[in-house]
């Protein structure tokens, strides 16, 4: 074996089973419940206010998010605005100069927007950390930031840690004002009890919420596997935001979220790489937090990733761009964003700067969407966010165009001839799965299966399996790297048994491969009658042919019987 080649599938291997190890950690209650579904947050240089999210709102969920971060603009006494996100500030707020962002909020009838976030941030990042009077301000205007959120029905915090004020930046040493009186430790321990006073202050108002962040410890990664991690921390731009962070994991309830958005992942472009950062986040930057605190920091942390939407539209002259590696740059960007979902815990979140998804005041935004500045861009998203959403639009779209190509033979189970796997017309004979379908079934299996001309969904008849014990129809396709299917049929089910749709993969020569890839379709209709399965595949490299086997199990008896009828095979890409 080629040593490159095998150093790779060795270092990948290890990457999987780290994160694999990392999630048996959770809780066993966790484990019985489902996993959070996956979400997409929308963010940039067209952020909404409060105001403009009330007025846009229907527009805006139109678009592939499940939910955006905002401002929140206060008005203050004098009439001037008091932005929520410069909340490191000593200056002193009244939670009433906020109340028309809450107005605007609840005025809000969010129907697919299912997770928004308020953004709070370091700036100006002017309060020294052992500055009393100017904390005590600090801890207030998180404090209202909370009960905006929880008032105004959002999931929770945006939290953005950036320094965007200069000279001030809140979390290096280097920059605080008293650093000749205190030593780095001192500015750790007195870091941790802020952290402390501020998470008690919002879990007073919202304690269930979920802090999102562009970046938690993983933007200190260049510290950790040092013996002394605080050696490399004190001369770091964000070496006092483990202490913070370790202050919120001493007071924090069960019921609160921390997500690391890790904003490092803008220049992904590969699986091995939002791998690697997840295992980072989730394992290696426990370093950073004190002992007592690491069983509540693998059990409340979650792993987010950013994804720079201008880096796929950027020239290969910026500093900021992903390479297409041979294929359409936005196919890139599907991709990126599904392996990025996939690998997440729940969020990943969209920046863009150039071009908008909606209207927005800000000048320095180019007045052309992303849709029009980068074609392609929502359906990649779309897909990414949400493949069988994305297969039944498509197929709508096709079918209304006239366009629509089912590839199953004898997808209605109602012709007596039709071509086989291998692409010869055969007859149906007597006691066989239907034309142009194949049958298989454990050797211990002694199930019938067969064509019933009387029974199906839309009339013409179906395939019929009983006694099954573990089996399935099966029918292939040649197809090609990169091209996507939807894939569909009815069930019911008498008796015992589950059903369930499985896609494998063949090379061009049919031999099975790539079995990791596998994908399992189900449904959770009412077994006695007529239920939809659906998904949709993306077919890997490697792959020649698309295998659909409609599978079968659990049978006992004659008298259990399993049908399909109206199989579905289409190209949505």
């Amino acid at each position: 074996m080629n040593r490159s080649h095998y150093w790779f599938n060795h270092h990948l291997l290890a990457v999987l089973v780290g994160l694999a190890f990392l999630v048996g950690l959770a809780a066993p209650a966790a484990a019985q419940s489902r996993a959070p579904r996956k979400k997409l947050i929308a963010t940039g240089w067209d952020k909404p206010d409060t105001a403009r999210l009330r007025e846009n709102l229907a527009q805006m969920e139109q678009r592939p998010f499940d939910g955006v971060i905002l401002e929140a603009v206060g008005t203050r006494d004098d009439g001037k605005s008091c932005f929520l996100r410069s909340t490191f500030s000593a200056q002193a707020w009244e939670q009433r100069w906020f109340n028309k962002s809450v107005e605007d909020l609840k005025a809000c009838r969010f129907t697919r927007f299912t997770d928004n976030f308020v953004t709070v941030g370091a700036n100006p990042g002017n309060v020294d950390w052992f500055d009393d009077e100017g904390w005590k301000n600090v801890v207030e205007h998180w404090r209202i930031a909370a009960w905006i959120a929880k008032e105004g029905g959002l999931k929770g915090l945006h939290f953005d840690p950036e320094p965007y004020t200069p000279p001030h930046a809140q979390f290096n040493y280097l920059a605080q004002p008293q650093k000749a009186q205190h030593t780095f430790a001192e500015y750790q321990a007195k870091a941790r009890e802020r952290g402390r006073e501020v998470m008690r202050a919002v879990i007073g108002e919202y304690p269930d919420l979920t802090i999102f962040t562009y970046f938690m410890l993983v933007i200190n990664s260049n510290a950790l596997g040092h013996a002394n991690p605080n050696a490399v921390l004190e001369t770091s731009g964000y070496g006092l935001l483990p202490a913070f962070v370790d202050g919120w994991l001493d007071v924090i309830p069960p019921a609160v979220k921390l997500v690391d958005g890790c904003e490092n992942a803008y220049r992904y472009n590969s699986t091995t790489q939002f791998l690697e950062a997840a295992v980072r986040i989730k394992g290696d930057c426990q370093q950073l937090i004190s002992p007592e605190n690491r069983a509540k920091y693998r059990a409340q942390v979650q792993a987010g990733f950013g994804i720079y939407l201008d880096a796929y539209w950027n020239p290969p002259t910026s500093q900021w761009y992903i390479d297409g590696l041979g294929e359409p740059r936005v196919l890139r960007l599907r991709k990126n964003v599904a392996t990025a979902l996939r690998v997440a815990d729940e969020y990943v979140w969209m920046y863009g700067e150039k071009f908008r998804w909606w209207s927005t005041p800000n000048p320095r935004v180019n007045k052309e969407t992303w849709p029009e500045a980068l074609p392609g861009s929502e359906d990649a998203l779309r897909f990414a966010r949400d493949p069988a959403d994305y297969g039944r639009a498509r197929i709508a779209t096709l079918e209304k165009e006239g366009k629509l190509a089912n590839l199953a033979r004898n997808a209605d189970f109602a012709s007596e001839q039709a071509a086989s796997n291998q692409g010869v017309q055969v007859d149906w004979k007597q006691g066989g799965a239907p034309a142009g379908w194949s049958s298989w079934q454990l050797e211990t299996s002694k199930g019938v299966f067969s064509w019933d001309r009387e029974t199906g969904h839309s009339g013409k008849g179906s395939a019929r399996a009983a006694g099954v014990g573990n089996g399935c129809f099966i029918q292939s396709y040649d197809v090609k790297p990169g091209e996507c299917y939807a894939i569909r049929a009815m069930r019911r089910i008498q008796g015992k048994g589950n059903t369930w749709i499985r896609v494998r993969w063949q090379t061009a020569q049919g031999r099975w491969t790539l079995e990791e890839l596998d994908k399992t379709l189900t449904t959770e209709g009412p077994a006695n009658e007529w239920s939809e399965i659906f998904g949709v595949v993306e077919v890997p490299e490697g792959a020649g042919k698309l295998v659909v086997l409609l599978g079968m199990a659990g049978q006992s008896t004659q008298e259990d019987v399993v049908w399909f009828d109206d199989v579905g095979v289409y190209r949505v890409d």
